[in-house]
């Protein structure tokens, strides 16, 4: 009897530990098919509705005016948002153009019925930038057409085109000379926000415009560019949409080129000696990339120089297409699981120093390298060709924010060690954390009205009201460092900051108001960024 209770006792525990094991793989299995998962669909968590305390949601019109048939409606009525999923706002409705004819009817029925316009693309700024309250949307992302001109180094193209098909088009021979380092947003969207990247050389997408053709608020059309029309081309650039509909722009292309690439493990302390004798003296340096810590034992204090060196004019006649990024879905899984806390970040950061190297896709054969020897090549296309599907994920409860702050080059150390201080002692999971040059810019609301080196945040967040403050309450401590340091916050994210904080860090924004009614007397190129901007500043 005893050896019968003993038998049941110990297959009764075998049972609860399989159980347990069973639980265990079973909620392991889910959770992280859950982390892999890809989006099913946008996310729409809301809106936030207010800046520095100034609502911003309008009523809706009273009488909307009838739709005109003319126009290539893609939705009447209805709510748009952008990448952040908090920025849910009711439009009048969405025209999307794949001509310029669309373009002028859409303005001249905007005018007629006292509407507001708002310019949309890809929609990755964060603050209601590409909309506003029942505005008339102009959605480019099909007007798109690019040229390439192969004797004169140019390309000309519609602002909905995307980074990432230019490049396909581009390749193998030539290569888009200024961008961001991720290849998913439009032209458009670049051109409004004076986007820069990974050529530490080349600086922003500014520095690489010919000339521009834009439709102004009245309905006429004009050429810009840094020599004719200046004034007009310092407002559109960096301009956020509120001067004028881009209907084609050219620019500057650049070769091919093949880059050995390295990396190496640094302090960030010593980042701006690492600058000054090594990245900034060789120009044979094409592209840099600077990945900081987000692990908690060393926390934006090791930092990761990707450099890239060129070794060849143009790749080997058989170069293959640029390929996809690949391990999307483990990837996806490290980043997400990057939120749980120290220790998930510190996989994260082992990943990024160890394993990562071991997987380096070299598209150029070392047969073609010229006496290169083991050396991983790649051509200008291959870094830059980005598209990052591994950031976007399922999980509908939480988003994930960009920040991004211009400071000038002697205040760097200072800058990083205060901001590590105020990202340690928050509880929001900081996912990366990178190093951009950047140069002066002469544009007429300027991020960087000397030298510069920018520090980029990645930020998750819970989407309800809480992680709205949090996320509030950690933006502005970051822009006081900041303008502490004599620099500036970027201006596409999140409507977080103050009045004091945007007029401190921009205090030729009044300039740039009145710039905007001169070109534009009824404000007809709208959003709700605007309107934050202008309410902040006093400006009725």
């Amino acid at each position: 009897m005893a050896e019968e209770q003993k038998g049941f006792r110990l297959s009764r525990r075998l049972l609860l530990g399989a159980a347990v094991v069973g639980g265990a793989v079973l909620w392991g299995g889910t959770t992280v098919a859950r982390l892999a998962r890809g989006p099913s669909g946008p996310k729409n968590a809301g809106r936030i509705a207010d800046i520095d305390g100034i609502a911003l949601p309008l009523k809706p019109i009273a009488s909307p005016p009838a739709f005109d048939p003319s126009l290539p409606w893609s939705a009447k009525g209805g709510d748009i948002n952008d990448a952040s999923g908090l920025s849910m706002t009711p439009v009048y409705g969405v025209v999307e153009v794949s001509e310029e004819d669309h373009i002028a009817k859409a303005l001249g029925f905007a005018r007629a019925n006292s509407l507001k316009v708002s310019l949309a693309a890809i929609r990755h700024s964060m603050g209601g930038h590409a909309f506003d309250d029942n505005a008339l949307v102009l959605d480019l992302r099909k007007f798109n057409k690019v040229t390439v001109d192969a004797a004169a180094k140019t390309m000309t193209l519609q602002p909905g085109a995307r980074w990432h098909d230019i490049q396909n088009l581009l390749h193998p021979h030539f290569a888009v000379k200024a961008m961001q380092s991720t290849d998913i947003f439009s032209v458009g969207g670049s051109l409004s926000v004076n986007a820069h990247g990974m050529d530490h050389q080349a600086g922003s997408v500014a520095g690489s415009i010919r000339s521009m053709r834009v439709m102004l608020a009245d309905g006429s059309v004009t050429t810009c560019s840094p020599t004719e029309n200046t004034d007009l081309f310092r407002h559109v650039v960096g301009g956020y949409g509120l001067f004028g509909v881009v209907l084609e722009a050219t620019l500057d292309i650049v070769d091919n080129v093949v880059y050995r690439t390295s990396r190496e493990i640094i302090k960030s302390d010593d980042f701006p000696k690492f600058f000054a004798d090594v990245l900034e003296p060789n120009k044979e340096i094409g592209l840099f990339y600077g990945h900081l810590s987000t692990a908690p034992g060393n926390f934006l204090e090791d930092m990761i120089v990707y450099r890239y060196d060129k070794v060849a004019d143009q790749p080997p006649a058989d170069q293959p297409e640029i390929g996809e990024p690949g391990s999307v879905g483990l990837k996806r899984v490290i980043i997400n699981m990057a939120k749980w806390g120290s220790l998930f970040q510190q996989l994260k950061w082992f990943t990024e120093k160890t394993l990562e190297p071991k997987f380096e896709s070299c598209t150029v054969a070392r047969t073609s390298a010229m006496a290169e020897g083991e050396a991983c090549l790649v051509t200008r296309n291959n870094p830059m060709h980005d598209s990052v599907p591994y950031l976007f994920n399922d999980l509908m409860d939480e988003t994930d924010i960009l920040h991004e702050y211009f400071i000038p080059r002697a205040a760097y150390n200072p800058f990083i060690a205060e901001a590590r201080e105020i990202l340690r002692n928050q509880s929001l999971p900081v996912l990366n954390a990178s190093v951009r040059i950047v140069h002066k810019e002469d544009v007429a609301l300027t991020y960087a009205p000397e030298p510069a080196y920018s520090l980029v945040l990645y930020i998750n967040q819970p989407t309800d009201a809480d992680g709205n403050a949090r996320m509030r309450t950690l933006t502005r401590a970051l822009i006081d460092v900041t303008i502490k340091h004599g620099g500036r916050f970027f201006l596409p994210y999140q409507l977080h900051y103050t009045a004091r904080e945007l007029l401190a860090s921009y205090p030729e924004l009044p300039a740039f108001l009145a710039a905007k009614r001169q070109y534009d007397p009824t404000e007809l190129f709208s959003s709700t960024f605007y309107r934050a901007i202008k309410a902040l500043s006093g400006v009725v």
